[in-house]
């Protein structure tokens, strides 16, 4: 399986990453281990907002990939409403492909 997910972090901003084992990245950036990525350092965590499971690699990339791409109102509507992702992707991510484990 893998993830993609969406973290709050201390001055409001919203980062998003993927990973094949959820609950080990999320230590890496609450712990700001050496594989911790560069923006989680700089922007201390404070918890995950949301995240999706999926069956390959490609497509939690893909789905990352396009989270990225929003702009900031649209990701804080997809993490209130997790609904909101096939009104916010449905034409460039088959949305049937996720399902949401952490809300």
């Amino acid at each position: 399986m893998y993830y993609t997910y969406m973290l709050r972090c201390e001055d409001n901003s919203i980062y998003t990453g993927m990973t094949n084992d959820l609950k080990r990245r999320l230590l890496e950036h609450f712990s700001k281990q050496d594989k911790c990525a560069r923006y989680t350092v700089i922007h201390n965590i404070t918890k995950l907002e949301i995240a999706w499971e999926t069956e390959s690699r490609s497509l939690a990339t893909k789905l990352e990939y396009h989270i990225k791409k929003l702009q900031k109102k649209d990701k804080e509507e997809l993490i209130h409403n997790s609904n909101m992702l096939n009104s916010l992707l449905e034409s460039k991510v088959d949305c049937s492909e996720y399902r949401i484990v952490k809300k």
